[in-house]
């Protein structure tokens, strides 16, 4: 590799987690490379530090186009293509996650929707398609929340996850709130609580 040594680091780390991820090595190298470099890099350039072959660049830069990781640019007078990554962190982490509901989960539920139309011939296939239905249940709960999430600003996301903690505190007090604790002992207690702290 022809990297400076913090960015060779990072790039093999993610060439090690590409196949962890669902993808190969060289994709996660190009990605990571892409990701750290000042500059769009042409195909060449990446060929050149990652001491890959220009056929493997070609696929794994087409694979990163289609998950929408790596942007393609021509320059005025240059007839190279250069090839950068989205410089927002919170557009990649929604761009990826969106990706993989495209690609993994709508067909999960695709295929849980289909199976709980079908009419249970046996008591086992009536255990199943229950088991089923709480998986779709539970999957479309976390789609539909995601959508909400893919709606917010990224400083609005930001904001909501610096609550951190704060938001579990508030949901453990509603739970003991609703779960048959009088909603004053409830508050007596957590205000002991906030006063022992």
């Amino acid at each position: 590799m022809n990297l400076h040594p913090l960015s060779q680091a990072f790039v093999l780390h993610f060439g090690e987690m590409g196949s962890r991820w669902g993808i190969n090595r060289t994709v996660g190298q190009i990605y990571a490379a892409l990701y750290v470099s000042r500059e769009a890099l042409t195909a060449d350039d990446l060929v050149d530090r990652l001491g890959v072959s220009r056929s493997n660049v070609s696929m794994g830069l087409k694979e990163l186009q289609s998950w929408r990781l790596a942007r393609l640019e021509h320059r005025p007078g240059d007839r190279r293509e250069f090839f950068s990554a989205p410089e927002d962190v919170w557009q990649i982490f929604k761009t990826l996650a969106e990706e993989r509901q495209r690609r993994e989960v709508d067909p999960t539920l695709s295929m849980l929707r289909d199976a709980l139309l079908e009419t249970a011939a046996s008591p086992e296939d009536a255990y199943a398609q229950e088991r089923m239905r709480r998986m779709h249940e539970l999957i479309e709960q976390i789609t539909d929340w995601f959508a909400e999430i893919r709606k917010l600003s990224p400083e609005t996301l930001q904001s909501l996850m610096s609550l951190g903690g704060k938001v579990v505190k508030l949901l453990e007090l509603k739970e003991r709130v609703l779960g048959g604790r009088r909603a004053p002992d409830a508050l007596a207690a957590n205000e002991r609580d906030q006063g022992d702290a």
